[in-house]
């Protein structure tokens, strides 16, 4: 930085002052040492004065420099602070004029929005309206209306042609809702043609005469009509000529697109067969059960009869001492209550514990042939649900293997699948209940038995213990 003036002349002072100090001193120092070196004689008084006049000069100068400065930075921050609002003004206005941009924006973005989904919406329209135009154009087509056909109303606007659909569904409306007659072909249940008359009413039903058939008639699939085994000939034939108010069946349809079949009574062969190989081995199962519960019935009837009878019949030998007659008469019995109290009989001299270890031996050795089938007959009930169960699920798997393959349009691949799934359950129950109840009842039969052969044994061993305690009392 370069100086001038009175700042230089000040600067130059305090340069030359400190210089002017050092000789002073270094002359004071001479003038001990050396006494003939003399001092050099003091600085005037009014240079003194000069150098102070300078300070003051230079200190005058400095603060109105100062002040300067000063002013210099006010207006310098007053005019900064003026950039800085005219620079946020602008920056304010900016972000204005952004946030309109971005709601325009915005805006701009819903309409286009809007009529993208208003494109879309009117080509679902045309696509829907094409569709009706062709389904309407096959269903006229039927009746031999071809108008939706032509070249004139492929040249019409949307509005008109809908106008010209509703005018031609409407008079086809007024012409299948009224009854008429004409010529026709119909179709008897083996397939033959018949030519003959046909009675129409609207397009719900209709009636049908010709070589020597009247009947009621119902849609054979194709636009073509079928005999339907009801109704009276006599009073078809005459509504068809004359129209008399004689009650007579009705077959009511919606279309003629579809066959109606004739529903068939199914008979038990047939419900057997709807439940596939799994229907076929639960009846097979059931007929088993049957013939198990059958024999064992036999057998518990053959060892169950006279039982009680029988104890008494052989107490009263046994009293009487006549125990070689009671095993003949038990050995032309022949049945497992004769055998049991033929044991006891036999060991009659041997004391009652002994007695009653061979009673239970015996009735333990009859037991395996009152329980015969027994076990076989539960074994049957128990497995004729699970049976039908696992044919549940192998219909619901094969009717989801259908959907999977052909979808849910036609019912009739369903049919098969679900037919399985439900008969083999109502098979598996219509075995299971019955046997599980003839069984139990049977095995409630079989545990009687043995308590009745008990019964019996402990009854003549009874008699001779008290036949024995007579004849000690009497000896």
């Amino acid at each position: 930085m370069r100086l001038s003036g009175p700042s230089a002349a000040l600067i130059a002072a305090f340069l030359v002052l400190p210089s002017l100090t050092a000789a002073q001193e270094t002359s004071e120092g001479e003038t001990t040492t050396s006494p003939a070196v003399q001092a050099p004689p003091p600085a005037p008084a009014p240079q003194g004065r000069s150098v102070e006049e300078a300070y003051q000069r230079e200190f005058a100068f400095l603060e109105a420099q100062r002040r300067e400065l000063e002013k210099l930075i006010e207006q310098t921050k007053a005019r900064n602070a003026q950039a800085t609002a005219t620079l946020q003004a602008e920056v304010d206005g900016l972000q204005r004029a952004v946030v309109r941009l971005d709601s325009r924006a915005d805006q701009v973005n819903e309409q286009v929005n809007a009529s993208e989904e208003q494109a879309l919406a009117n080509a679902d329209n045309r696509a829907i309206l094409a569709a009706t135009f062709q389904q309407a154009g096959v269903t006229l087509e039927q009746y031999n209306i071809g108008t939706l056909d032509g070249e004139a109303f492929s040249n019409m606007t949307d509005d008109q042609r809908v106008a010209v659909l509703f005018e031609e569904g409407a008079a086809l409306i007024e012409k299948l809702g009224t009854i008429r007659r004409e010529k026709g072909v119909f179709y008897t249940a083996d397939g033959e043609e018949i030519a003959g008359d046909i009675l129409r009413i609207g397009n719900i039903a209709a009636y049908g005469r010709g070589a020597g058939v009247s009947s009621v008639l119902a849609p054979a699939g194709g636009d073509r009509l079928k005999v339907w085994p009801a109704g009276e000939p006599d009073a078809v034939n005459g509504v068809i000529s004359n129209g008399s108010g004689q009650l007579i069946p009705v077959f009511l349809f919606e279309s003629l697109a579809k066959e109606v079949e004739t529903k068939k009574d199914k008979t038990p062969i047939d419900v057997i067969n709807d439940g596939g190989t799994i229907g076929w081995v639960i009846v097979s199962l059931g007929a088993i059960g049957l013939i198990l519960c059958l024999l064992r019935f036999v057998f518990l009837r053959g060892a169950s009869t006279g039982a009680g009878k029988l104890g008494d019949r052989v107490g009263e030998m046994v009293r009487e001492g006549r125990h070689d007659e009671a095993m003949e008469y038990l050995r032309n019995k022949k049945s497992a209550p004769a055998r049991v109290v033929a044991a006891s009989i036999r060991n009659l001299d041997k004391d009652r514990d002994h007695i009653e270890d061979i009673v239970s031996e015996a009735i333990l050795h009859e037991s395996p042939h009152l329980n015969r089938f027994g076990i076989f007959i539960l074994v049957i009930a128990a497995v004729a649900p699970l049976l039908g169960l696992l044919g549940t699920v192998t219909g619901m798997i094969s009717t989801f293997d259908i959907i999977t393959e052909f979808g849910t349009g036609d019912p009739k691949l369903l049919s098969g699948g679900i037919a399985i799934a439900l008969v083999t359950t109502e098979l598996g129950l219509i075995v299971a209940i019955p046997l599980l109840l003839l069984g139990n009842m049977l095995s409630s039969w079989s545990e009687g038995i043995k308590d009745q052969m008990e019964k019996a044994a402990l009854h003549v061993i009874n008699v001779s213990q008290d036949r024995k305690s007579q004849l000690r009392a009497a000896a």
